[in-house]
């Protein structure tokens, strides 16, 4: 279907009060009514399209090899049912960040036929601690007032991380939060009282806060020692991402974190290059990855994002004792409300038909980005230039 064409979706449809039968009315990339309608099929679930907000690549595409990479996993998310990503960079020298942010400007006004909408980026590195580097390579950088300069001219960025710890991370976050860019926090060795005060300072100035990767690259929970996990999860404002792979979040450390906040928990990928494309040599950053299974590791075993795909995220979710309703709101609507879209993440009349239609066991049969059917595009396959599989 095209964006100009009415066009009728019926299924059992995800609503506020949960699964309903019933038909969906698209016209000009738009909701145009829900309808009650009992003989709707029982087997097709129609969602809220996916936004996934923290994810490098996928599809043997990243974020940061520009638009090439920037298209191919913006295509294979979403044939998994992501709707709208954030191109997330990695930290590198400077100008390769710069050239990244820039291409994802380009494509954002361009769009990507076949793919999700890229209303922006996530700027995860440079500004994080040396000492909780992750997979990120070693290229850490302060957030000086002149690199902020460079980042809020070029106007793509929707979400950013920082470690509290940094000199000028205070007074960063401030600047981004009042140019509506949500401040993660993340990659950091802060103590709680740290995060707690930038995260205060964030709310007061009206801004949005998340935790990057909760509980990756931040430590753990302890009772003398809360840390960036304690703090995150107690503040009543902020967002939670979780990489629900099982292998980066233990499933009782997420059902933790929904107990605390069961109203901020959102679903991310953070897939790297690898993501669809099976077990294999890949890299990220510049840096060798090994891919098997659900792991993906450096050269010394440090976990190197995931391969995760948000349809297998939620499908986590719910096999974790998430209700469905629940599980669909941290894959949807808490990442858009996140990064301030609220034209998305919901079945309602008027918001943009980002949709996604699975079938009983939770597997992605369609989807549609601004009602444009996107999942029936030519397969993702390895590109010329990519490692063989081992």
């Amino acid at each position: 279907m095209t964006s100009t064409e009415p066009t009728v979706l019926r299924g059992q449809l995800l609503l506020p009060g949960g699964l309903t039968p019933g038909a969906l009315h698209v016209h000009d990339g738009r909701i145009t009514a829900v309808v009650p309608d009992p003989t709707a099929p029982t087997d097709r679930l129609i969602l809220p399209g996916f936004v996934d907000t923290h994810v490098h690549g996928g599809g043997g595409g990243d974020t940061m090899d520009g638009r090439e990479g920037l298209i191919r996993l913006a295509r294979l998310h979403a044939r998994h049912g992501t709707t709208t990503l954030l191109p997330t960079t990695i930290t590198n020298p400077w100008e390769r960040i710069l050239d990244a942010l820039r291409a994802v400007a380009d494509l954002r006004r361009q769009g990507v036929p076949g793919g999700a909408d890229l209303p922006g980026a996530h700027l995860e590195g440079p500004f994080i601690s040396p000492q909780r580097l992750g997979a990120q390579p070693p290229f850490t950088l302060d957030p000086t007032s002149d690199r902020l300069d460079e980042v809020l001219k070029l106007d793509v960025v929707r979400a950013v991380t920082l470690a509290p710890e940094l000199p000028g991370a205070t007074a960063a976050a401030l600047r981004f939060a009042r140019a509506g860019i949500r401040v993660g926090v993340g990659h950091t060795r802060a103590d709680a009282d740290t995060v707690s005060g930038l995260l205060a300072a964030v709310h007061a100035s009206g801004g949005q806060a998340a935790a990057t990767h909760l509980f990756n690259a931040m430590g753990g929970v302890e009772g003398r020692a809360p840390g960036p996990a304690g703090a995150l999860m107690s503040d009543p404002l902020t967002t939670l991402e979780i990489i629900l792979d099982g292998v980066h979040v233990h499933d009782t450390a997420f059902r933790l974190a929904c107990a605390a906040a069961p109203d901020r928990v959102m679903l991310i990928t953070d897939a790297m290059r690898a993501a669809g494309l099976g077990d294999g040599q890949s890299e990220l950053g510049g840096q060798p990855v090994t891919v098997r299974g659900p792991l993906a590791t450096l050269p010394d075993g440090t976990l190197a994002g995931s391969v995760l795909t948000m349809d297998a995220a939620l499908r986590r979710a719910v096999a974790a004792g998430i209700p469905l309703p629940q599980a669909s709101r941290m894959a949807s609507l808490t990442p858009a409300r996140s990064v301030g879209l609220h034209d998305r993440g919901e079945l309602r009349v008027g918001l943009r038909a980002d949709l996604v239609a699975l079938n009983a066991a939770l597997e992605v049969q369609d989807a549609w980005v601004s009602g444009h059917h996107v999942t029936q595009v030519e397969d993702v396959s390895r590109p010329s230039g990519s490692p063989d599989p081992v």
